[in-house]
């Protein structure tokens, strides 16, 4: 919904340039029916579909399987991810990756933290384990903090 910005990492850069380079147009949409329409989803998913059921079915037949086994390769073949399930792998890296959770919300384009929070917050560093050890670290700066700015008051009163 709306347009926004997303990062895109430098290992997709040049396939990126690479579609567009092959693409009937160089302005507006990267992916899309025209420059201007957006592509299908659903035609996209099903014909993906399709090229990864032949995909099995030639990897099955590259591995001598029969034509019955063939058949069963093609019938029992489970659909591929979706553009949506990628979203996801997208949201997961980037989590991962150590992005914080403002900006992938923004990237998503949720209207409010809280969904990105709800969605993805099980995949998001930090347990009891990690944020003892913060506070802990925390509390230690601290008390040498003020342990140095009290040796120091204590070095300037006296005898030097």
């Amino acid at each position: 919904a709306g347009k926004r910005k997303v990062p895109i990492p430098a290992v997709l850069r040049d396939h990126l340039d690479e579609h567009k380079l092959r693409a009937e147009w160089h302005d507006g949409l990267v992916f899309g029916r025209t420059p201007v329409l957006p592509f299908n989803d659903s035609s996209i998913a099903a014909r993906a579909a399709s090229a990864w059921r032949g995909a099995a079915v030639e990897r099955a037949r590259e591995a001598g399987l029969s034509d019955a086994e063939i058949e069963q390769v093609a019938k029992d073949f489970a659909a591929p991810l979706t553009l949506h399930e990628a979203r996801h792998t997208f949201a997961s890296m980037m989590i991962a990756a150590g992005v914080n959770a403002k900006a992938l919300s923004s990237y998503l384009g949720h209207s409010s933290i809280a969904i990105t929070f709800d969605r993805y917050g099980h995949m998001m560093p930090g347990n009891e384990d990690e944020a003892a050890g913060l506070l802990d670290a925390y509390l230690a700066r601290a008390d040498t903090a003020l342990r140095l700015a009290q040796l120091g008051s204590a070095g300037r009163g006296g005898d030097d």
